[in-house]
């Protein structure tokens, strides 16, 4: 974004390293100012690549600023969010109009990138009734809600090219959202799924023709066995645009586990050619995670990129990992600490165990 300075360019794309996303944001019950950024601050020493702000509580536009001023990486939004605030809360009192704004609003602000659920259309919607858990995107549910009451198309849909101008304007980012997701493997690679697949590949060529950079929201909770079809269709129907997707989770019995279900996941799908892996944490389907929380979910991410990165034969990926071999064999323990991707957990793990310094040299272990 033009009014965002403080970031520094990213790139995004499958012919580069995996990036990863992480996920902060208040809601009506938690946090505030402070702890979000202290957040974002964390997520990003830990190696977030970009970070999404998915407040929805008060003080969403403070919180944002707050946010977008102190973040080095890019920053994204769900402009629906805030959207919906400014009606009450009612999905069915949305308009373009109030929407419109809300664009703006952020774009003014210096938000990257923004998520836009324009795929879910009104004649998509019956597909789901027949899911186990239905529509489990907040952005996706909202739009149907919407377009059911109106029985209209989405007004974002519709007013797409409009949206297009405005992100142009701005130089801002689509990241264009699966209102349609899959939330259990039971409904993955559905005709709901992929049917909202196609109209984000359409939509997709119009951002094109606009001179707008997109990528694709991709699932989701998808067993390893349906993930590559995943990543096939969406480079066959999308023109070969970043896919950009959460996790996906391999399993649904793990709550508390899910950044294991969802690591094993994204690894697969990085493999494939995603190109940015959003972080899910154990708090996934729980509650919403702390500083703690945040940390283990960018590790966990971090390594399934690099194991993608590794398995792709990105030409730079090895050679860390062939530095820390080095250290490992010859003992250099401060070097293996050093290159690993959480030097303060691998020293603390060591020093539980040989917590004197002698031992940290090699004739105490050779």
């Amino acid at each position: 974004n033009i009014n965002h300075p403080e970031s520094e360019p990213m790139i995004i794309g499958r012919n580069f390293l995996v990036k990863i996303n992480a996920n902060i944001g208040n809601s009506a019950v938690t946090s505030s100012m402070a702890e979000e950024v202290e957040k974002m601050v964390w997520a990003i020493r830990w190696g977030a690549d970009t970070v999404m702000d998915l407040s929805t509580g008060r003080n969403i536009h403070n919180i944002r600023e707050w946010i977008v001023r102190n973040s080095p990486v890019p920053i994204g939004t769900v402009p629906l969010y805030q959207a919906l605030e400014k009606v009450g809360g009612i999905a069915e009192d949305l308009s373009w109009e109030v929407y419109r704004d809300t664009l703006i609003e952020q774009a003014e602000q210096g938000v990257d990138y923004f998520t836009i659920h324009a795929g879910v259309r009104l004649h998509y919607i019956p597909l789901t009734v027949g899911r186990v858990t239905g529509i489990v995107s907040r952005g996706g549910s909202i739009m149907a809600k919407w377009c059911l009451h109106h029985h209209r198309e989405s007004f974002l849909y519709e007013h797409f090219e409009e949206i297009c101008d405005i992100a142009r304007a701005y130089d801002v980012s689509f990241s264009l959202g699966d209102g349609l997701r899959p939330g259990s493997i039971a409904d993955a690679n559905d005709q709901a799924q992929f049917a909202e697949l196609e109209t984000l590949g359409e939509l997709t060529k119009i951002a094109w023709a606009k001179d707008c950079q997109v990528m694709i929201e991709g699932p989701g909770h998808v067993p390893m066995h349906k993930i590559k079809q995943n990543m096939d269709k969406q480079l066959a129907v999308c023109g070969e645009a970043p896919f950009y997707t959460l996790g996906p989770l391999t399993t649904d019995i793990a709550p508390g586990y899910d950044h294991i279900t969802s690591g094993i996941g994204a690894a697969m799908i990085g493999w494939f050619g995603t190109a940015m892996l959003c972080y899910v944490t154990p708090k996934e389907h729980l509650g919403l995670p702390d500083r703690n929380d945040v940390k283990t979910g960018v590790i966990t991410y971090k390594i399934a990129a690099h194991a993608a990165d590794l398995a792709k034969g990105h030409p730079a990926a090895k050679i860390r990992d062939d530095a820390l071999s080095r250290a490992r064999f010859e003992f250099r323990w401060e070097d293996q600490f050093n290159l690993s991707l959480d030097p303060e957990t691998a020293r603390s793990m060591h020093d539980e165990t040989l917590p004197k310094e002698e031992h940290k040299l090699a004739h105490c272990c050779s």
